[in-house]
């Protein structure tokens, strides 16, 4: 370790305040050398350093002191007696790793600052409010002098609640009940339930309350910096609109000088009580609660005046006014800026007209437009025919007939088919208030009551699937309704059952207006019935069919009933080995009959007995009269058909043909009539 220092100051005159080191003891040399070069720094050998006995001052440096009442400490500069403080001086490595490691090695790990705590709404933003300076714009229907006027308001936006008011500054004297024109509330954006936000507020922008557009122009200093700190690009700000009523009235009045009229002496005294009478009708029939009114114009020739005066019928209603228009010279055509001019106070001079109302404007057969009411001169008095005539050479004034003519009679036409309902059932919203259901032919729905056409048809249909599909027309003579079933086949992959209930159905190529239904003329064998975009082709048809065509033979064309005709004639032709075996075998047929006869009886009420023969001529695609064992048994089960039944099995047997065909015509006719 180094010793302290212990200098002496030097009797140098010319060194003054320098010390030199003393040295105690022998070692004169050694001593000489070190206290001739002091700088050195070489140390002091043990036992060879003493104190400075002229060392007289031994205080302490002071390390407190007050600055404005407060006790500062304070850092010595100077060690004990004045004497130079001895720093360890380190490097900046060294000082920065003293100030990174020193706190945590003294205070360790530091604390996680804790969360900022919260602010409710209402303290936050308490007192806050945006401002908007925006106008509206309001229609003026009964002015003259104005149709629109301009109402400038201030809108108020509540931070704290995000409620909204509007205020419109109080003018005195303007006639309008002003101060606050909205109450504070959140406003309703849209429909959907949604309010207004501060973040849908700029300038430059229409925003819509309770159905009146206020126009936002200008916000003020603090709504700016608010709206800039949240990330909004704020509009350029715009001019606020003004009143145009409220600046024509800061206008300086117009000072008018009446100009001087010529002398009107000679025309006074040559035209005196001549007066031409016009004939007149207004006709306002075509505005609501308007009516056409006669009126008689009076053109006074001295001074270029006109009268209009109301003629009175009688027990008409009216009040007995007898002027609708004083006396008075009518403006034909203004200047341009009379327009502005105050009729109501000041007299219209030729200063503001540019031409007047002059006898030769007014003609029999034409309009005439005065004071914004059009009437149309139709007659005149025998005075003003002959002025016409001998002033302007007009002598062919007829009188034009104004009376009340009858409007044609409107013929009723049905409005164009929507497609809703039947056509005739729609119709009836047009003949009455009250729509009464359509009448029915009830002499044919009794007569047709429970007759019904059955036809057997094929779908006509591009895919493979549908060509195996058959279909059950069902026509119903009582209402010429049309249903169609599809029998239902197992594992066919199809859902059968209704596939049309009962309708009316339209032919293709009739009109929507007048359409033309399907009739039982209509069906026959290869017929072709389109039934809503679907193509079916009769295939086959039961007996009655037969009976009802030969019965009604004048509603079918012989083409149809041959067609039929020949069909049941073929179909019900037996085979020729069949025909053969009977001939041959005449005692089972006696037998298969009294079989029959007793499965009918015993069989009366079987549930099966209407459609059985539909369900067999579905398998049968070539209307042979025979079907395969398999299919019959499916038949049969599908229908409930009891063939554990002893009778049943015996007419099963008989009815075969082969090991794998059975004749089914003589099997249905055990289960019909």
């Amino acid at each position: 370790m180094e010793r302290p220092e212990t200098r002496e100051r030097s009797s140098s005159p010319g060194q003054p305040g320098r010390t030199k080191p003393s040295w105690g003891g022998g070692g004169g040399g050694v001593a000489d050398a070190m206290m001739s070069n002091p700088e050195h720094g070489l140390p002091f050998l043990p036992g060879t350093s003493f104190t400075d006995s002229t060392k007289t001052a031994f205080h302490r440096s002071q390390t407190l002191n007050y600055r404005h009442g407060y006790a500062m400490a304070r850092r010595p500069t100077v060690g004990i007696g004045g004497d130079r403080l001895q720093v360890n001086q380190l490097s900046q490595a060294d000082l920065d790793e003293l100030a990174n490691k020193a706190p945590l090695l003294t205070y360790g790990e530091p604390k996680p600052a804790a969360p900022p705590n919260f602010i409710p709404a209402h303290v936050a933003f308490d007192k806050k409010v945006l401002r908007f300076d925006a106008y509206f714009q309001e229609d003026v229907s009964m002015s003259t002098e104005e149709h629109y006027r301009i109402r400038q308001v201030n809108i108020y936006y509540f931070l704290e609640d995000d409620s909204m008011s509007v205020m419109e500054p109080t003018v005195e004297n303007s006639g309008i009940l002003q101060g606050k024109l909205i109450k504070r509330q959140r406003l309703p954006k849209n429909d959907r339930g949604d309010h207004y936000h501060w973040k849908d507020l700029n300038r430059g922008i229409n925003i819509t309350i309770y159905g009146k557009t206020f126009h936002i122009v200008e916000c003020d200093r603090f709504t700016q910096e608010f709206l800039e700190s949240q990330g909004i690009e704020l509009n350029p700000p715009e001019k606020m609109a003004l009143d145009p009523y409220t600046e024509l009235r800061k206008q300086p009045l117009h000072q008018y000088v009446t100009p001087s009229d010529f002398d009107q002496l000679k025309q006074f005294l040559t035209f005196d009580k001549q007066v031409l009478r016009f004939y007149a009708i207004w006709d306002d029939t075509d505005s609501m609660f308007g009516e056409c009114r006669n009126y008689i114009i009076h053109y006074y020739l001295m001074d270029d005046t006109v009268e209009i005066r109301e003629v009175h019928e009688r027990n008409n209603g009216r009040d007995p006014f007898p002027l609708l228009m004083n006396r008075q010279r009518m403006p034909k055509v203004l200047v341009a800026n009379a327009e502005n001019f105050p009729q109501c106070v000041l007299e219209i001079s030729d200063q503001e007209v540019s031409e007047w109302y002059t006898a030769k404007d007014f003609i029999v057969g034409k309009p005439l437009t005065i004071l914004g009411r059009t009437f149309f001169i139709y007659d005149c008095d025998p005075f003003t025919r002959r002025y016409y005539k001998e002033k302007f050479g007009i002598s062919d004034l007829p009188r034009i007939d104004v009376g009340k003519k009858e409007p044609p009679r409107i013929k009723q036409e049905l409005p164009p088919y929507n497609g809703f309902g039947p056509v005739e059932d729609s119709a009836q919203n047009c003949f009455a208030l009250v729509p009464k259901a359509p009448k029915k032919d009830v002499i044919k729905m009794l007569m047709n009551d429970n007759k019904v056409l059955r036809y057997l048809a094929s779908l006509e249909s591009p895919y493979p699937e549908d060509k195996d599909r058959r279909f059950v027309f069902s026509y119903f003579l009582a209402t010429d309704m049309i249903s169609i079933f599809e029998p239902p086949v197992r594992n066919s992959g199809i859902i059968g059952g209704k596939f049309l209930g009962r309708t009316k159905v339209v032919k293709p190529h009739s009109s929507v207006e007048n359409p033309v239904y399907y009739g039982p003329s209509d069906f026959f064998i290869g017929a072709v019935i389109e039934v809503f975009g679907h193509r079916f082709i009769i295939r086959d048809t039961d007996n009655y069919v037969l009976k009802y065509m030969e019965s009604n033979a004048a509603q079918y064309s012989p083409e149809a009933l041959l067609s039929i005709q020949n069909h049941i004639r073929k179909r019900e032709a037996p085979a020729p080995e069949l025909e053969n075996k009977q001939t041959e075998v005449d005692p089972s047929v006696q037998e298969l009959e009294t079989l029959i006869d007793m499965i009918q009886k015993q069989l009366k009420d079987h549930p099966c007995r209407d459609n059985i023969l539909e369900a067999f001529q579905v398998y049968d695609k070539e209307a042979s009269g025979f079907v395969d064992k398999e299919d019959f048994f499916k038949i049969c089960d599908s229908l409930n058909v009891p063939v554990d039944d002893s009778l049943i099995k015996e007419l099963i047997r008989m009815c075969s043909h082969g090991e794998d065909k059975i004749n089914y015509y003589s099997f249905v006719r055990a289960f019909s009539n």
